[in-house]
């Protein structure tokens, strides 16, 4: 069986093609995990991410986890007998600015991410806390997500992370005798490289060559995809490769259609020579 995730109208392709488009990919990616979990298998698959007329060659993992702080709360007049959680949950938030400074130097060894300046980023991405304006909070939930590289052991890094949390707390009048929370809110990632895809790549390359010319350019991508779910679990080789764009998760994100045109040319010439088609 041959696989991608799309398929061309005008030809047919001799071998069988599943063509999956999943509601969940942003938070969790459990709408491609759940095909693989009911059975889906092939020899390859492509995942049409914007990605730059690129080829993901490595990408990074992703965990997601929770700041949970306690504060005590006092009338504002009286804040200085009171502990302010959501002050408190920034010095937490300083101390894992300190611990992606020290990721980011590890990853300089890595031999795809080392070309990168910053490919490991930490980002506070929600914060809730307080419940009255004149009353010092009595308590602070900040969601997080920090990447990690291809090799990168999930259970090691969520060590170093309560590690990070914990030192912060010992240095903080309050935390040190009142100890935030830590939970793993989301995303738990290992990161992605593509290997053993030696027959996709050639494939592919062959109608890269037939839509742009010449062959396609390394992307190293410091945000996740669904490529790992076949990549890491179950082998299937997980080719990335997409149309142009920008914005993304902003308030302006766009693909641009010239752009998806030709990706969409490829992806469907790189079927053609995959697959291998009826003769007329």
């Amino acid at each position: 069986m041959r696989w991608t995730r799309s398929r061309p109208r005008d030809s047919a392709p001799t071998a069988r093609i599943h063509f999956q488009s999943v509601i969940e990919e942003e938070s969790t990616g459990v709408g491609a995990l759940s095909t693989l979990q009911r059975g889906y298998r092939a020899d390859a698959c492509f995942i049409p991410e914007p990605t730059g007329g690129k080829m993901v060659r490595s990408q990074v993992g992703v965990i997601w986890f929770r700041l949970r702080v306690k504060g005590h709360p006092t009338h504002v007049a009286f804040a200085g007998s009171g502990a302010n959680a959501i002050m408190a949950a920034y010095h937490l938030i300083q101390a894992l600015q300190k611990l992606e400074i020290e990721w980011n130097e590890r990853a300089k060894a890595d031999r795809h991410f080392k070309t990168l300046d910053h490919p490991v980023n930490f980002n506070a991405g929600i914060i809730k806390g307080g419940d009255w304006a004149s009353s010092v909070p009595a308590w602070c939930d900040v969601d997080c997500r920090i990447a990690v590289l291809p090799g990168w052991s999930i259970a090691d890094h969520q060590k170093e992370i309560m590690a990070c949390v914990a030192a912060a707390s010992r240095n903080h009048r309050f935390l040190a005798n009142n100890p935030p929370q830590v939970e793993w809110s989301g995303f738990l990632s290992e990161g992605y490289e593509l290997t053993n895809a030696a027959e996709p790549e050639a494939a592919f390359g062959k109608a890269f060559n037939r839509v742009y010319g010449g062959t396609p350019e390394d992307l190293v991508f410091t945000a996740l995809t669904d490529t790992r779910f076949y990549g890491l679990n179950h082998g299937i080789p997980s080719l990335c490769f997409g149309a142009s764009g920008g914005e993304m998760h902003g308030f302006n994100e766009f693909v641009d259609l010239e752009s998806l045109k030709k990706a969409t040319k490829a992806m469907a010439l790189f079927i053609a020579e995959w697959c291998g088609v009826e003769k007329a």
